[in-house]
């Protein structure tokens, strides 16, 4: 697989080619050196200007940590060394619209108690929903407990903690730029936070805590550290950071730095919630063989390509319709690729030729690089460069095969969508593979895991004469209802609802789970957040018990949409019309989405019904 870009063009798709003005750069370094006359510890800013900012608030009105002024002098040490500068503040009267544009995070120190009044929330909510980065660090989850959508934001509200002491921290989610540098698990002394709620169902979790050893937890399954996206923006909190000694751990620094650099969209991750994923392998080669020359090592639960080229696959088990997640790395213009839709084989050519590769290098052309299905489609080129992590970075696959549809999801952004119509192959065949490619090339892969998907009717195969132009979305209707939309006799029934206009599903923003969490348009990922029940009673119920409602029984254009306790009121009634339209039984208007949107978290209300596409809606 031939490489054709040059070491610069190499460089841009690694996201290092950067342009920045003298006089920025002058800028930057007078404001270096005016920190470093004042302390010695912050090494001068770099002579290209910082990337970007981060602002860190500490305002606290409740219990003060004494290790506020370590953890902020820690983090303007980062930025010193890793290209982004660092403001510091107690004053919310930073929370305004104007002020907080100018930064990519705000690091949320330590903070207790009611920190923000009604305006400064609005604010800084417009912000991370715009886009803007929000770290949460120890005491953060002992703040605005008042504020529902700050509990979203964070993930879960502190609870209590025990004695410090020290304890096992296991590291779930070893891809992320927060944890990558660790090994599986990870012996150090904090203060331990447990939490109101659990937040798994609602973000990522990316360490979680051995309670057996410690005393005093009594969660059972208790995150430590996670992220998730929330509307445009994103979200990161960890639990540790109480002492003033994390502040000098290398390894503590590591993964705050990491955490801020994914906040501020400077590294990319798969932060969406993960539930219900079995492991293929973390560790253990149980039920994986080898196809061809060349062999992985296995070590530190990575394995590395070493020779090729060949295959190592999964041969215990045939998969059909299924969520495939793996973690992998490259090193260098190196080269790779994960093969689905094979039969079962000791020959990788084989594998090749009957199945389809999904393809890993840095560079190639547009249909052999990386997030093509090699040789068939390119990835959306645009999308896949802005959620790629570069050579030397872990990134994040999801390969979503449901019937002779696969869809490629990077870091957690879709960057393919292809549907197989070569009768020679069938995605349907359910063997999986990963690719070592030759001696010079490295590649290294983690924590691959599946879920099998329930109630997909696999799409037909493909005829041997398959239509010149076949559909990019095959039906997969789990209803036996021949109609797309749903209807009186689908109640009971469970599924995604697909806008016909912008192909994204009907998304609870940020799987929050909180009564009034707005409801909007994302890529259609099968999460609890997209999967909607039809009831007798007329209710489209998600989570079992919060139900789609109309924002405090609005009835003009532009109501809200959102999910609120199951009350059985008229404004959480929804009829589905034979066109394909759910109508607001309360308001007797469409279920809308606002502007004829398409892109991801544009936001859904109830509008006059008039028949456009961005009223229709189809089970999927």
């Amino acid at each position: 697989m031939l490489r054709h870009l040059t070491a610069a063009a190499l460089g841009r798709v690694a996201g290092h080619d950067r342009k920045t003005s003298l006089l920025r750069r002058l800028s930057v370094t007078a404001v270096a050196l005016a920190a470093a006359a004042a302390t010695t510890a912050i090494p001068a800013v770099p002579a290209e200007a910082a990337a970007f900012k981060v602002l860190v608030f500490s305002k606290t009105a409740g219990f003060r940590h004494d290790s506020i002024p370590t953890g902020i002098q820690t983090i303007r040490d980062l930025g010193a060394a890793n290209d982004f500068t660092v403001d510091a503040t107690e004053d919310a009267n930073a929370f305004t619209t104007g002020n907080l544009a100018q930064y990519k995070a705000v690091v949320f120190l330590s903070t207790t108690g009611d920190v923000l009044n009604t305006s400064q929330q609005s604010a800084f909510q417009s912000y991370v929903d715009g886009g803007g980065g929000y770290v949460g660090v120890h005491a953060a989850a002992d703040t605005e407990y008042d504020w529902p959508y700050y509990g979203q934001l964070m993930g879960a509200w502190f609870s209590s903690h025990p004695a410090i002491q020290r304890a096992t921290v296991r590291n779930e989610d070893r891809a992320h730029a927060a944890t990558s540098h660790l090994g599986a698990t990870w012996s150090r002394t904090d203060e331990w936070y447990s939490f109101r709620s659990n937040p798994r169902q609602n973000v990522r979790v990316l360490q979680n805590l051995d309670e057996s050893s410690y005393s005093g937890g009594g969660m059972g399954d208790h995150p430590i550290t996670w992220c998730h996206p929330q509307s445009s923006g994103r979200s990161f909190y960890t639990g540790l950071g109480h002492t003033q000694e994390s502040y000098a751990d290398t390894n503590f620094r590591t993964l705050l730095l990491g955490g801020i650099r994914y906040a501020a969209k400077a590294a990319n991750a798969d932060c969406r919630p993960e539930n219900g994923y079995t492991a293929l392998y973390n560790g253990s080669t149980t039920g994986w063989s080898q196809a061809g020359p060349g062999s992985f090592s296995n070590s530190d639960a990575t394995l590395t390509s070493q020779g090729g080229m060949g295959m190592l696959w999964y041969n215990a088990k045939e998969f059909r319709s299924y969520s495939l997640k793996l973690d992998w790395r490259l090193t260098g213009d190196s080269n790779s690729g994960v093969i689905v839709g094979f039969p079962a084989t000791s020959d990788p050519n084989a594998a090749l030729n009957t199945g389809y590769e999904v393809q890993i290098d840095a560079t190639d052309t547009s249909d052999k690089t990386t997030g093509s299905i090699y040789g068939f489609k390119s990835a959306d080129i645009a999308a896949r460069d802005a959620a790629l992590n570069p050579p030397g970075q872990w990134n994040t696959y999801e390969l979503l095969v449901e019937g002779e549809r696969l869809q490629v999801f990077l870091n957690g952004t879709k960057i393919n969508d292809f549907t197989n119509s070569d009768p020679v192959r069938s995605l349907q065949q359910g063997y999986i593979g990963i690719q070592n490619h030759g001696s010079g090339d490295v590649a290294a892969f983690r924590n691959i895991r599946i879920k099998e998907l329930a109630g997909v009717s696999p799409s037909p195969s493909p005829s041997p004469s398959p239509s010149p132009s076949p559909s990019p979305s095959p039906p997969r209707s789990p209803s036996p209802s021949p109609s797309p939309s749903p209807s009186p006799s689908s109640a009971g029934s469970t599924s995604a609802l697909r806008g016909v206009a912008s192909g994204r599903c009907l998304d609870v923003s940020g799987a929050s789970q909180s009564n009034g969490a707005q409801v909007q348009i994302w890529d259609c990922n099968g999460q609890a957040n997209q999967r909607w029940t039809s009831t007798s009673a007329s209710e489209l119920r998600v989570y079992g018990n919060k139900c789609l409602d109309v924002n405090g029984g609005g009835t003009a254009d532009g109501s809200a949409v959102i999910i609120w306790d199951c009350n059985g009121q008229n404004n959480q009634k929804w009829r589905f019309n034979s066109d394909g339209s759910i109508t607001a039984v309360g308001a007797n208007k469409c279920l809308d989405v606002s502007n004829y949107g398409t892109a991801n978290g544009s936001k859904v209300h109830i509008w006059s019904c008039h028949g456009g596409t961005n009223q229709k809606w189809t089970r999927v």
